[in-house]
This record gives C-alpha cells, sequence and structure tokens, in this order.
C-alpha cells in the first residue's frame, strides 16, 4: 500500500486550527460522555476506523460501561441511552448524513425540549468538528491505534 498524506505534515497550520478547534470544544457546556457518544457515531457511519478506535478508548476511559460503546450502532432500539443522548445521536446522524430536507421540525422539536440554543449550537459544532476529523483521517488512512501510547489510549486495555 502507498503512504498517504500525512496532513500535519503537508498543512501544519491547518491541521493545528481544526486541533485548537476540537480543544475549544472540551470548554463548552457538553457532557464529555455525550459528546464521546456523537464522536462514536459519526464515525461509525463514516467508516472512519481510525477515529472509531479513538473515541472507543477515549470513551473507555473516561468511565463510559462497554455495553454502552456497543449499543451505540443501536442506540434507537436500546434502553441505554436517555432521550436526551438519543436527541444528540439523532441530530450527529442529520448532520453526518445530510439529506435534501436537512434537519427536520420534528428533530429540531425535540432537540430544543432537552438542549437550549446555546447547546444546540454546541452540538452542531462538535458534530462539524468530528466530520472534519473523520474525512482528514479516511483519506490519510492511519492505522487504528498508531497513535495509543501518544495519547494514553493503550491505558484503555481494549486490544
Amino acid at each position: 500500500m502507498t503512504s498517504r498524506v500525512n496532513h500535519f505534515k503537508t498543512v501544519p497550520t491547518l491541521a493545528k486550527s481544526l486541533s485548537d478547534i476540537s480543544m475549544a470544544l472540551r470548554k463548552t457546556s457538553l457532557d464529555t460522555t455525550l459528546k464521546h457518544l456523537m464522536d462514536i457515531r459519526a464515525s461509525q457511519l463514516n467508516h472512519c476506523a481510525f477515529c472509531l478506535d479513538m473515541h472507543v478508548k477515549e470513551a473507555k476511559l473516561h468511565g463510559e460501561r462497554e455495553l454502552r460503546l456497543y449499543h451505540v450502532a443501536i442506540w434507537r432500539e436500546s434502553p441505554l441511552f436517555t432521550a436526551r443522548e438519543k436527541a444528540a445521536l439523532a441530530l450527529t446522524e442529520a448532520l453526518t448524513r445530510i439529506d435534501e430536507h436537512g434537519v427536520s421540525e420534528a428533530l429540531y422539536g425535540e432537540l430544543r425540549e432537552h438542549f437550549s440554543e446555546v447547546e444546540i449550537s454546541e452540538l452542531t459544532f462538535a458534530i462539524a468538528v468530528i466530520n472534519s476529523w473523520n474525512r482528514v483521517q479516511i483519506l490519510s488512512q492511519m492505522a487504528p491505534g498508531a497513535l495509543d501510547s501518544a495519547y494514553g489510549l493503550d491505558r484503555a486495555e481494549l486490544h
């Protein structure tokens, strides 16, 4: 297999900008658990192996139960997620796989039941950022787990 582009080497300023917005998202009102669930679901939908691997390990390290991690793919049917989490996961899907109608009024109404306008904006940016990372990593095809030691993800003990 041919070595793929390393965006951090070819366009370091742009890669750092994306990293900076990711760091800024950590300072929002979004719960870390919710953010992990959204990152996992978007990475599943986008088939980003590197990001999915990383976010599952991060979630486990932050105390997420393994069964919930297994259930992210079936979140609609699973009793393990709250209505608030399900609304965020629905938005994650709607903004990751944008259809011709965008975000429905029904979904927006559901979001308004569980989130403030500020939180909805934060959710939207979080989804935009994970989708950007997924696209960057899909092109570069970095191997899942390649940065585990550097990020401390080997502590998740998911091999």
